[in-house]
């Protein structure tokens, strides 16, 4: 055996080593001034730092786990939703429903309301059935749901007349689901047979036939017997549930119970609805949003007893009790000094310098001034005739002080502007222009409102829905392109319109010009740090901080003031089948803005949109009447084109005049239809709320070629001023610009950078910002 030096191995080839490490040995290590072993000892440091994050990240996960199971099972949570849906009309919802509340309740007779405290399972159960064929109720439903619980009859697998158990409606209530964002979901499968190895294969026939249009983690059960519904109750105790991320961020209250209560003031009341607070702490001086009616101001919070105990107990913190039976457990009044006001529009002071359009009285006045000054006389080409001067500006007469020794000879043009005024510049002109002007501004936007029902008969009908698709047909083909007028002069037609030499790169003043609904509106510096601020006031009204909070899970009643009368009563109604639903509104959101959506049309909708046209729009708890504008999404562009209609296949941006919402949140559009459920039009979500965007209505003017000589021809149907830096099109890829006028028929010469082909098409494209309507009535209830 060797001595007592340990085993020295032989190194590795030092082929592919740094120089550093080849020559380590030569450095003294008192002098490098690092200490032996320091390098290792960082290394240590740095992973027990490591370790001791990750640890604490892991903890602050379990800690938020644990809390928000405490949160949803428990005696202190609120009663979890199931909504019982049918994919098709023979699954028959209503036996189900009865089963599974009897199955909850543990007693054999009847169960007095929907909501039931199980003390076997330890869990409250709310069950809903979901109205076949009522879109917008299923919908309603859809968006308080716990558990969204499709119902699927075997029977249907073997129908010869469908050939899938999910018929029509319900494929199309799927697609919205989807869109909505959908929580956690089960398919229950009814009416299978009684034989062990039938019954397993028709239940994998269903599971192949739905799974594809549900998500991964849907779960299946057969609910035929009580042992089934049994083995789904112990299942659902167990399980997380999941719901929209949107969803989360605001506090609701599905109503037991609501009622009316009359104020003194004619036609208003308090509206009283009583339930479960769900998701976060709601604050009496916050704004609620009663779901199809409005936003409104909280009066009291009341918290009253839990009218479904887990474990019944004698509650001695019960400050009062009412004839009813029902006590109260606490109070919140709201503080006038913190309470957020209700704010929907602004107003406007006139003397802050708004920038507006001028009104039809305005121009017409400022049009008579200008037709009255003094006798102006210009030099111009010979064979000029009055509709090719009037596209030429004044300020354009010391650019042509070189031709006036050309045209000594009196071959020039003078144009007296005096003599126009008199023989064309009376009221009668003027209002033939104004509607002629309206009549244009209709036909390009896509057509105006179709007239009421009453006044046209079913052949009108018809030949207006042709006339809007022919029109929808046309500007997929020509987009954009219109006639040049021949009554009117285009200087004066197209006098909003601008050119543009670059779409992308030219300036446009956001704020240049803004019309009158924009005085009404509010903006933010910078949206997302609102945004930030809005919702960290959330976690801090969660986390107790606030004293005038109801807290999450409690039974409370609230008082909303103000109300209509004929509001309140269409929601309390013995006909309504649907639970009131009023949610907590965060800062800022019940103030009017301009929302900008991405949209896309729904596969199940043939008739073609129209921008500006009327549409309820589903956004969250709220639903609201808008009428849209499209336009297209530039990505490294601030200017956006405007589109008249909203075309199969792609996304497009919808700018409405609506409530300030917080993203991320679902859009769903409904058309309204005389005597039957709204159809879905669109489909969506919000991308941001910008009043500064600008959106560029693009109009085409278009002339053919009259004669062609290499790069140079003569253009008909079409003329502007040649100083003007519009540039030119043509439909086969040439560019060019306007040399000179040609004539006295609005012919001009034009110089391209190619050769121009006989056949092909010169265009020149103007544009003018456009805005979205404001709606006239913002919820329908």
């Amino acid at each position: 055996m060797g001595g007592g030096r340990s085993q020295v191995n032989k190194p590795h080839k030092t082929r592919f080593a740094s120089k550093a490490s080849r020559h380590a040995h030569k450095i003294d290590k008192v002098r490098s001034g690092k200490p032996e072993g320091s390098h290792r000892a960082a290394l240590k440091g740095s992973r027990a730092a490591r370790v001791q994050r990750s640890k604490a990240i892991r903890d602050q996960k379990r800690a938020a786990l644990l809390k928000e199971k405490r949160s949803s099972v428990g005696s202190s949570s609120a009663p979890r939703v199931v909504v019982l849906f049918g994919l098709s009309s023979s699954a028959n919802v209503r036996p189900l429903a009865k089963e599974l509340l009897t199955i909850a309740s543990g007693e054999e007779g009847k169960p007095i309301s929907s909501t039931v405290a199980s003390p076997t399972y330890k869990l409250r159960t709310m069950v809903l059935e979901a109205p076949y064929g009522d879109l917008t109720a299923c919908m309603e439903l859809a968006k308080v749901a716990d558990l969204l619980a499709f119902v699927l009859s075997a029977n249907s697998l073997y129908d010869s007349d469908s050939s899938s158990p999910i018929d029509d409606f319900g494929s199309q209530c799927l697609s919205v689901f989807r869109a909505m964002g959908l929580p956690s979901t089960a398919v229950f499968i009814r009416d299978l047979p009684s034989e062990n190895k039938s019954r397993q294969e028709l239940k994998k026939a269903a599971i192949s036939f739905v799974s594809s249009e549900l998500p991964e983690d849907c779960k299946f059960y057969a609910a035929d017997t009580k042992d089934d519904l049994h083995k789904f109750m112990w299942l659902f105790k167990e399980q997380h549930l999941s719901s929209p991320h949107w969803r989360n961020q605001r506090p609701y209250v599905m109503s037991e119970e609501a009622c009316i209560k009359s104020d003194d003031n004619s036609g208003l009341c308090t509206l009283l609805v009583s339930g479960y607070l769900r998701a976060h702490n709601l604050s009496v001086n916050q704004l609620v949003h009663v779901s199809g009616a409005g936003d409104f101001q909280l009066d009291q919070i009341d918290v009253l007893k839990d009218p479904f105990p887990i474990n019944e107990r004698k509650d001695s913190n019960s400050m009062d009790s009412e004839d009813s039976g029902i006590q109260i457990v606490n109070t919140f009044v709201p503080d006038p000094s913190n309470q957020e006001p209700l704010l929907v529009e602004n107003i406007p002071d006139p003397l802050e310098g708004e920038q507006t359009w001028p009104t039809e009285a305005e121009m017409e006045e400022a049009y008579l001034k200008n037709n009255q000054r003094k006798l102006v006389k210009r030099k111009l080409p010979q064979g000029t005739s009055e509709y090719q001067a009037a596209w030429i500006v004044d300020d354009t007469d010391d650019e042509d002080g070189d031709s006036e020794n050309d045209n000594q000879d009196g071959a020039g043009m003078v144009i007296d502007q005096q003599d126009n005024s008199d023989h064309g510049g009376d009221s009668s002109d003027m209002d033939a222009v104004s509607h002629f002007t309206e009549k244009f501004d209709a036909e390009t936007i896509g057509g105006t409102e179709m007239a009421d029902d009453e006044n046209l008969t079913k052949e009108q009908i018809e030949a207006e829905i042709k006339k809007i698709k022919e029109a929808n047909a046309d500007d997929e083909e020509f987009p954009d392109e219109v006639e040049t007028p021949l009554d009117v002069p285009a200087k004066r037609r197209f006098a909003k319109y601008r050119g543009l030499k670059s779409f992308r790169t030219s300036s446009w003043d956001p704020k240049e010009s803004l019309p009158p609904d924009y005085a009404r509106i509010f903006a933010f510096d910078n949206f997302t740090r609102t945004q930030k601020h809005v919702l960290a006031k959330i976690a801090e009204r969660d986390d107790g901080a606030l004293k005038d909070c109801a807290q999450r899970g409690s039974f409370v009643r609230l008082h909303v003031k103000n109300v209509p009368i004929d509001v309140a009563s269409k929601l309390v109604h013995p006909s309504r089948r649907l639970p009131v639903v009023v949610s907590g509104l965060l800062q800022h959101e019940s103030k009017i803005s301009v929302l900008h959506f991405s949209i896309k049309k729904h596969d199940s909708y043939e008739p073609p949109i129209k921008s500006k046209e009327s549409f309820i729009f589903n956004v969250g708890f709220r639903q609201f009447t808008a009428r849209p504008l499209f336009s297209t999404d530039n990505i490294n562009c601030n200017k956006h084109k405007m589109e008249r209609f909203l075309h199969h296949g792609r996304f497009s941006v919808a700018s409405v005049y609506a409530p300030i919402c917080f993203p991320p949140l679902p859009l769903i559009v409904l058309k309204s239809r005389d005597g039957e459920q709204p159809a879905i039009a669109a489909v969506g979500s919000l991308k941001s709320v910008d009043p500064d965007r600008i959106i560029l209505k693009k109009i085409v003017l278009t002339g053919y070629p009259q004669r062609v000589s290499k790069l140079k021809a003569i253009v008909r149907y079409m003329f502007h001023n040649p100083d003007d830096p519009v540039e030119l099109w043509t439909k086969h890829g040439r560019r060019g610009r306007i040399k000179e006028t040609v004539g006295t028929h609005g012919s001009m010469k034009c110089i391209f950078n190619s050769s121009v082909q006989q056949h092909d098409t010169v265009c020149m494209s103007l544009y003018k910002r456009a805005y979205p309507k404001w709606p006239e009535q913002l919820y329908q209830i």
